[in-house]
């Protein structure tokens, strides 16, 4: 499968012909999500869900479809009527030719005073994780590669790598970076890299928005 990563955590996996694309949202590019044949969304927030980003893609192809979770399928299936599916942790569907496992319930903690909205994450093919806004780890799976939130509102440094350790893939690549200048992309580079405490053998890997790699 060829990976490609888009703005902020947004990226487009192609397999066999078809395309999947997970959560284009307001940072990720206008047209993220165009010739998508299957997008998934882990959650609410604007930096995953853009209903604009959704609505250009099925635009663009008739036979798109929509799989997300509940707080998400209820603000846009009458927008897109028997074009969303409703997914929930424990769930497992094929979309674009891939076999996609839903992990996770609950968004990661900002800040006691919010309230945690629900967050699912996607296991593509039994090998490549993306966990949305949470640090999941899909239990009982050895996942290849991860999609690594790096830097959130919610998370610290020690949570991220200790989360890399948790997962335990081969390779993890950034995800949820917009809000990082160059300068915290080379600190988190090094603290994540050889010199860094130890990710448990991962390999780390930035991509920068439009760059693509096979997996």
């Amino acid at each position: 499968m060829k990976l490609t990563k888009k703005g902020h955590a947004c990226v487009r996996i192609e397999k066999d012909g078809q395309t999947l694309v997970i959560d284009p949202g307001t940072f990720s590019e206008e047209d993220a999500a165009v010739g998508a044949d299957a997008i998934l969304v882990t959650h609410e927030h604007f930096d995953h869900f853009n209903e604009e980003r959704l609505r250009t893609a099925l635009d663009a192809n008739p036979a798109a479809h929509i799989w997300t979770l509940s707080s998400v399928s209820a603000q846009i299936s009458a927008a897109f009527p028997g074009r969303v599916h409703t997914i929930g942790e424990g769930d497992s569907f094929t979309a674009a030719g891939f076999d996609i496992e839903v992990h996770g319930q609950l968004h990661a903690v900002i800040h006691p005073d919010i309230p945690r909205i629900t967050n699912v994450g996607y296991l593509l093919d039994g090998t490549l994780f993306h966990p949305g806004d949470a640090l999941t780890v899909p239990e009982g799976r050895r996942v290849d590669t991860l999609m690594l939130p790096v830097h959130a509102p919610w998370n610290k440094f020690a949570e991220v790598l200790d989360y890399v350790r948790a997962v335990g893939p081969r390779r993890a690549i950034d995800i949820h970076d917009v809000l990082l200048s160059d300068v915290a992309h080379m600190v988190y580079g090094r603290m994540l890299g050889p010199e860094g405490p130890g990710t448990g053998g991962a390999e780390h890997l930035r991509l920068t928005p439009g760059e693509s790699l096979t997996l």
